[in-house]
């Protein structure tokens, strides 16, 4: 559970990282590259936590469907709270679709 927990946690500044300077497209691009890097420094000081203490339970690939699935899941999110951006059905066909690739790493 910690290892889904910081995975969250992970991906929520990661994708502030990515997209939070869509809303300040007139900020000139080397700050905004900037502070993107600051951000995702404080991401990878959660994501290598995370994969290494879910290591001990979770393949390498399981981890990162595992981190997949978050990282859509805080994306979704963010896209419409944030970036104010609907999700259409063909954008839950394709997350359908990666919950049943889940199905098939976590199988047995």
């Amino acid at each position: 559970m910690i290892t889904v927990i910081l995975l969250t946690i992970s991906n929520i500044f990661m994708t502030i990282a990515w997209y939070g300077h869509l809303r300040y497209k007139s900020s000139p691009l080397f700050l905004v590259i900037c502070i993107s890097w600051l951000i995702a420094f404080v991401e990878y000081c959660f994501q290598v936590p995370a994969n290494r203490i879910g290591h001990a339970h979770f393949t390498a690939a399981q981890l990162k469907t595992i981190q997949e699935v978050v990282s859509l899941a805080v994306f979704c999110a963010f896209s419409v709270l944030y970036l104010r951006e609907g999700i259409r059905w063909n954008y839950i066909v394709g997350f359908c679709f990666i919950i049943v690739a889940v199905f098939f790493v976590f199988r047995q």
